[in-house]
């Protein structure tokens, strides 16, 4: 399917207003974010867009703007943060009643901040579908982070309602399967702090999945590779409800103690030992994964991914450099072997390729690009939003002929 990047400037609604001027004298925004209802930010364990939205809150208030987080309760911040319902909703992910709930309270303290003469100049939504289906009645321009793929059912979606805000995607391949007739703007990466992980030299002899146990995640595809290899395998990640068959089945049969190992959900410096120690991080996904934050925090580990060349893994993964890319679940054996030869991929090097592509200061600049061209106000100066090289992680408003 083809998919192009807008050029024109979506529609404001109301009038534009003068950029308050933070104490310095840098211009700043008043922005809203929004985050799911469902878990606090930032995620104790699971929750990826929690965590990407934590890292970006930071990252937007260092640069001096004026950040409102509104996400469930418990959450923190260095920005203000305001809880809409009463509890969290780990167990509900999806369920209608809580997310709309969650919207309709934020565009109730959008509309009430205005009505008070403080107004937003934008909200940044990450909260899932009800509030793009609603980007319309609210009073601000809408930015809308799309954090899952297109598939038959979301395609139809965001052509009904993706003109209503600025769509956002997270990786090229992400972008490139939008529907016809879908505007991304730009494509902005997930990021990481890079320093708040730990960097390992001289792993470990095993080899990690993380993630879900959702059958597209192939965790059964890292215990074939893994038996092929001789490898001893470490297995962690939730099993959601409707995954428990696939984990009963597939899974848990080849969990012996000592060749494939399942710890469960892992989270804080546990996860991260697990990821810093590895060999190497198996990504055996077989569909368009729109991003993979498990990849880049194995590489700001120093650990190198493995990976079937599906969605954003032919973007994270650069052959040979910081992992390998590979086609199927024999070829990934033959690259465990060859990953863990003496010098085959240099850890450093593994680091500095997430730092220098995913940093929180690539992601906040390219948000701030995309918020001032939301909100019809001036680029932001020098102080403000230093000039970025050119990138295929972070594209500035432009018709490009990769998508």
């Amino acid at each position: 399917m083809n998919s192009r990047l807008s050029t024109n400037p979506p529609t404001v609604r109301g009038p534009l207003r003068l950029l308050r001027r933070h104490a310095a004298g840098v211009r700043r925004l008043r922005i809203a974010v929004l985050a799911p209802p469902w878990i606090a930010v930032p995620p104790d364990g699971y929750g990826g867009i929690e965590a990407v939205v934590d890292l970006l809150c930071r990252g937007l208030v260092v640069r001096g703007h004026d950040v409102t987080l509104f996400a469930a309760p418990g959450s923190r911040s260095t920005a203000h943060v305001q809880t809409l319902l009463d509890a969290p909703h780990p167990d509900m992910i999806g369920l209608a009643l809580y997310e709309s709930d969650h919207v309709a309270c934020a565009w109730e303290q959008v509309d009430q901040a205005a009505a008070q003469g403080n107004p937003f100049d934008l909200l940044h939504d990450h909260s899932g579908f009800t509030a793009l289906a609603m980007a319309d009645r609210v009073g601000v321009p809408v930015v809308h982070t799309i954090h899952g793929a297109f598939d038959r059912d979301t395609s139809r979606f965001y052509r009904r309602h993706g003109h209503k805000a600025t769509l956002v995607a997270i990786s090229r391949s992400q972008a490139a399967g939008a529907p016809t007739g879908v505007a991304i703007h730009a494509v902005v990466p997930n990021p990481i702090a890079v320093e708040r992980w730990p960097l390992v030299m001289q792993k470990q002899d095993y080899v990690l999945w993380i993630g879900r146990m959702a059958p597209v995640k192939g965790a059964d595809r890292a215990i074939e590779a893994a038996e092929l290899a001789g490898a001893s395998l470490v297995l962690a990640g939730p099993v959601q409800p409707g995954q428990e068959r696939y984990f009963r089945e597939q899974i848990e049969p080849h969990i012996d103690g000592r060749r494939v190992r399942y710890v469960g959900e892992v989270a804080g410096a546990e996860k991260q030992q697990l990821y810093a120690n590895a060999r190497a991080l198996l990504m055996p996904v077989r569909w368009p994964e729109p991003f993979g934050m498990v990849m880049i925090e194995a590489l700001a580990c120093g650990t190198p991914v493995i990976a079937f060349p599906e969605g954003a893994a032919a973007e994270i993964v650069i052959d040979g450099e910081n992992g390998m890319l590979v086609s199927d679940e024999h070829k990934m054996a033959r690259a465990i072997d060859q990953v863990g030869a003496m010098g085959a991929i240099d850890p450093a090097r593994c680091r500095a390729s997430a730092a220098e592509r995913y940093d929180i200061a690539v992601t906040a600049t390219g948000y701030e690009r995309v918020y001032r061209h939301a909100a019809g106000v001036e680029r932001a100066p020098a102080a403000l939003a230093p000039h970025i090289t050119s990138s295929p992680h972070v594209h500035p408003p432009q018709r490009s002929a990769h998508l």
